[in-house]
C-alpha cells in the first residue's frame, strides 16, 4: 500500500507489457535448451509458466495480498461502493457513481476545483483498498478517498493521517502532488518486474511491469532459466545452479533469507530499479536505520517502518530466525492462523513462557472487563495472555491499518519514564501511569534492568561526552544488531566527530555493509586522510558506499582525486548522477539533483533544478538558501538577496542564513543593511566568532572605533587564537591604540614564541 507521508521514499498512459501465455508444451522442450540459449539474459514468463509444477505455491498466493496489490478497476476487483454515493470530508462534498461501465470519483483536483476523475485500478484490498487516477505524464495518482473493507466505509485519508494539517490541492500531500504519486511511492512494491522509467529532462514517466500484481517472479525472479532447467533430464540438470533461478531462495542463511524481503518490506531510499541478479540489497536500495522519526529512540516503531528495521533489531533475528519460521510467504498468513501462541511456542517452552507466572494476565473466561488500547484497539479478558500482546504491541497506520512492532520487545515502563517511550504495558493500560506499570514490573521481575542503547542515543543528542564511550562500546559489539551498530556510529560522526576519527578504519571496511555505510556517512572530509580513507571506497563492492564515498569526495573537489583514483572516481560520479536522476522525480530528488551541477560548477543546470523543487514544494524553503548561493555565483545578486528575503519570512530565527545574507550585500555594497543583517545573525546565535569578526569590519569601515574593539573582543572570547587576537592587535596599530597594543603584544610573545611578526610588534612598541 502507498506510504503517504511526506519524503518516506527516494521511494502520457502507462503502458503495460502484454505477456503472451503461450501452452507449457512450448515453453518447455523435450530435451531442453541449447547452450547458446542457456547463455541469454532470464526473461520473465509470468505465473502461468509455474502452476503446473508448483500448483500447491500457486493456490496459496491465490487471493493474498501480493495476489490483490493491484489490480485494474472492474466489477470484480472493486471493493468501494460506487453505487450513486455521497461522502462529505475535508470540508467537501464527493461522490462516487458509474458512468459508462466505468467506476468515477467527483472531487476536489490539482486546481483546486471539484471535477470528475475515472478509477483505472485498485491498490491492495483488505483493511483498505486504494484507487488510482492517470494523469499526464505517465503519472498515476492515489486517491485520498479510501474504502475501509473491514467497515465497508468511505474515509479520508488526511482525516486520520493529517488531522492536524490543512490539505487542499497546493500540498505536496494532496492526492494529486508527488506525495500520492504512485509511479515513485508504491509501485515498485506492488507489481513484477517493475519500470519506473521516469526522465527528469521532460519530468515524465513510462513505467511498465511484466505482470500487474507481486507475481512470482517478484521474488524469484525471471523465469525463463528455470523452465530450460525444467526441461533437461536429470542429468544434465545438476551443472545450473538454483535450479536455474535468479534469485537462491532456499538453503540460505537468514540474512540472505530476510534480505530477499527487504527491497519491499522496509523504510528506505531507491537506488536504481530492482535487478534480481545483484549481489546485494545495497546495490538496488538503502534501508533506513531505526531512527527518528521513524522509530522512537530505542527503536520501537513510530512512523510506517514495513517491518525490516525492527525485525532485524531483534533477539529473534539475532538468532537466525526468519520470516517463513513464522508466515507461509506464498500466502503471507501466519503458520498456525490465529493460534498466536502455538506459533511462539515454536521456540519458547510453553511450561515456561505460556504461564500466568510469566504473563501475569487473566486467561480468556476469568472475571473482569476488557481494556481499550491507546490505539483503539478493544482487548477482552484473556488477551493479555497472548505474546503478541506484550512483545508486538502496534498502532494504527493509514487510518485503519493495525500493524505490530517486529522488534519483539521486553516491555520497559521504566524507559517510558527517561525517555517517553511507549511501551505495552500502558499501550493497553491506556489510563494507568508509567509508574503503574514499572511498580508491577518490579514486583513481577525485580528491580534490575538492562542497558538499553536509548541511553546512549539519548546522552549523544544532548552533546554528553560521558556517551562517546558506550557508543564505541555499542559499534564495536557483534551482539548488538548491525542496524543499532551503524545508529552508534552516525551518532558519533554528527555528535563527537573527533572521537569517530580515531575509530573509523575500524569500520569504513567492514565486511558488513550496513556497518561500512554508516561508517561512510558518519565520517567528513576536514583533512587530507580523509581523503585518502575515502578514495579506497570508490571501488567497494556494493553501490550505495562507492556513491555516498563519491559524494563525500565533492566536498574536496575533483582536483583533489590523485591521478591513479581519476577512472573509478569518474565511474562512482556517473553512477551517482544517475542515482540522482532516478529519485529527481521527488522534490528534494531535484533540490539534490541541482546541488550536484552546482558542485561541479553548471550553475544554469542548476538553477533549473532548484526551481523545479520550489515549483514542486513550496514548502521547501531551505532550497531558497541554495538557489540564493547559485545566483551570486552567476552574477546574479539581486536575484540572490530576494530569496534570502523570502526565504527569511518563513525561517527568521536561521543565524546561518543571516551571516550569508549580511556578506552577500555588502558585495552589493548594501552596507547598512548588511551590518543590520549581521547584527541580527550575531544575536541570534552569538556564538559564532566569525559573524562578531566581520560585524568589527563592518563597524571599523563605517569609522565606529568603540564597537569595532566591542566585536573584535567579542570574536576573542569565542576563540581565544592567534588569529583573533592578531585582528584585535592590528586594530589597535591601526588607530595608534598603543597602550592597549603593547599589553597584548607582550601576552601574544608570551603565548606564540615562533612568531617574528609578533617579536617584531613587541620590540617597536617597547621602545615607545
Amino acid at each position: 500500500m502507498i506510504d503517504i507521508h511526506k519524503y518516506s521514499r527516494l521511494s502520457n498512459v502507462l503502458i503495460v507489457v502484454a505477456i503472451l501465455i503461450m501452452p507449457a508444451y512450448l515453453l518447455i522442450k523435450s530435451y531442453g535448451a541449447t547452450e547458446e540459449e542457456l547463455d541469454t539474459e532470464p526473461q520473465f514468463v509470468g505465473k502461468e509458466s509455474c502452476i503446473e509444477c508448483h500448483l500447491p505455491e500457486y493456490q496459496d498466493w491465490q487471493g493474498s495480498h501480493h495476489d490483490k496489490a493491484m489490480d485494474e478497476a472492474t466489477e470484480t476487483s472493486v471493493l468501494g461502493d460506487f453505487d450513486d454515493v455521497e461522502f462529505e470530508a475535508q470540508g467537501m462534498k464527493h461522490r462516487f457513481f458509474m458512468q459508462d461501465g466505468k467506476f468515477m470519483v467527483h472531487t476536489d483536483g490539482a486546481d483546486g476545483t471539484m471535477q470528475d476523475f475515472e478509477v483505472k485500478y485498485v491498490f491492495g484490498f483488505t483493511p483498505l483498498q486504494q484507487y488510482l487516477v492517470e494523469f499526464p505524464g505517465g503519472r498515476l495518482q492515489t486517491l485520498a478517498l479510501t474504502w475501509d473493507s473491514d467497515k465497508n466505509r468511505w474515509y479520508h485519508m488526511a482525516d486520520h493521517v493529517y488531522a492536524d494539517q490543512e490539505i487542499d490541492h497546493s500540498n505536496w500531500l494532496h492526492w494529486t502532488n508527488q506525495a500520492q504519486n504512485w509511479n515513485s511511492m508504491c509501485a515498485d512494491c506492488h507489481s513484477t518486474n517493475l519500470e519506473k522509467n521516469y526522465d527528469h529532462e521532460s519530468d515524465t514517466y513510462n513505467t511498465t511491469w511484466s505482470e500487474i500484481n507481486v507475481s512470482c517472479e517478484a521474488c524469484h525472479g525471471a523465469g525463463s532459466k528455470h523452465l530450460e532447467w525444467a526441461a533437461l533430464p536429470d542429468y544434465a540438470r545438476e551443472d545450473i545452479p538454483y535450479y536455474g533461478l535468479v534469485v537462491k531462495t532456499s538453503g540460505v542463511d537468514h540474512v540472505d533469507y530476510v534480505n530477499n524481503c527487504v527491497r519491499c518490506h522496509s523504510r528506505r531510499s531507491s537506488l536504481q530499479d530492482f535487478e534480481h541478479a545483484s549481489g546485494s540489497i545495497y546495490d538496488h536500495v538503502v534501508p533506513n536505520l531505526p531512527e527518528d522519526p521513524t522509530w522512537h529512540i530505542d527503536g520501537q516503531i513510530q512512523d510506517e517502518d514495513y517491518v525490516y528495521a525492527s525485525f532485524t533489531q531483534s533477539k529473534m533475528y539475532m538468532k537466525e530466525v526468519q520470516c517463513n519460521d513464522c508466515h507461509n510467504v506464498h500466502s503471507g498468513q501466519l503458520l498456525y492462523g490465529t493460534d498466536y501462541n502455538k506459533l511462539c511456542a515454536q521456540c519458547h517452552v510453553p511450561d515456561i513462557y505460556d504461564t500466568p507466572d510469566h504473563h501475569f494476565h487473566k486467561s480468556e473466561g476469568m472475571p473482569g472487563k476488557g481494556l481499550v488500547s491507546e490505539s483503539g484497539v478493544q482487548f477482552d479478558v484473556g488477551s493479555g495472555t497472548l505474546c503478541i500482546n506484550c512483545h508486538m504491541h502496534g498502532q494504527y497506520y493509514m487510518g485503519v491499518d493495525y500493524r505490530r512492532d517486529h522488534s519483539f520487545r521486553i516491555p520497559r515502563p521504566d524507559l517510558s519514564i527517561k525517555y517517553g517511550v511507549p511501551n505495552a504495558c500502558n499501550q493497553c493500560h491506556a489510563n494507568e501511569s508509567n509508574e503503574w506499570s514499572e511498580s508491577y514490573i518490579k514486583q513481577w521481575f525485580g528491580k534490575s534492568r538492562r542497558y538499553h542503547f536509548a541511553e546512549a542515543f539519548t546522552d549523544a543528542r544532548n552533546e554528553n561526552e560521558a556517551a562517546i564511550d558506550r557508543l564505541n562500546t555499542i559499534a564495536a559489539d557483534e551482539l548488538y544488531p548491525p542496524s543499532i551498530r551503524g545508529l552508534a556510529l552516525q551518532h558519533m560522526g554528527t555528535y563527537f566527530q573527533d572521537s569517530l576519527k580515531s575509530q573509523v578504519d575500524n569500520y569504513i571496511s567492514h565486511l558488513d555493509p550496513t556497518i561500512r555505510l554508516a561508517a561512510v556517512r558518519a565520517n567528513q572530509i576536514i583533512g587530507p586522510e580523509d581523503i585518502q580513507r575515502a578514495l579506497p571506497l570508490l571501488a567497494d563492492e556494493v553501490k550505495a558506499v562507492r556513491i555516498d564515498a563519491v559524494r563525500m569526495l565533492m566536498v574536496a573537489g575533483n582536483d583533489q582525486i590523485p591521478a591513479n583514483y581519476k577512472v573509478l572516481h569518474d565511474k562512482a560520479l556517473v553512477e551517482y548522477r544517475e542515482f540522482l536522476e532516478y529519485n529527481a522525480d521527488f522534490p528534494v530528488g531535484k533540490f539534490n539533483l541541482a546541488n550536484f551541477y552546482y558542485n561541479q560548477g553548471q550553475n544554469e543546470i542548476a538553477e533549473k533544478y532548484y526551481m523545479r523543487a520550489l515549483k514542486q514544494d513550496e514548502e521547501l524553503h531551505f532550497v531558497k538558501l541554495n538557489l540564493a548561493y547559485c545566483y551570486n555565483k552567476m552574477g546574479k545578486n539581486d536575484k540572490a538577496a530576494l530569496l534570502f528575503d523570502d526565504y527569511l519570512k518563513f525561517e527568521p530565527a536561521d543565524a546561518g542564513a543571516m551571516y550569508s545574507y549580511g556578506l552577500l550585500l555588502s558585495e552589493m555594497k548594501q552596507y547598512d543593511k548588511s551590518l543590520e543583517m549581521l547584527v541580527r545573525a550575531n544575536v541570534n546565535d552569538p556564538d559564532r566568532p566569525r559573524v562578531a569578526h566581520n560585524i568589527a569590519m563592518m563597524y571599523e569601515f563605517k569609522g565606529d572605533k568603540a564597537k569595532t574593539e566591542t566585536y573584535l573582543k567579542k570574536e576573542l572570547a569565542l576563540v581565544n587564537d592567534y588569529n583573533s587576537k592578531a585582528a584585535l592587535l592590528q586594530f589597535y596599530l591601526n588607530n595608534q591604540m598603543n597602550s592597549k597594543a603593547l599589553p597584548l603584544a607582550l601576552q601574544m610573545e608570551k603565548e606564540f614564541p615562533e612568531s617574528e611578526d609578533i617579536k617584531q610588534v613587541a620590540k617597536q612598541l617597547r621602545g615607545h
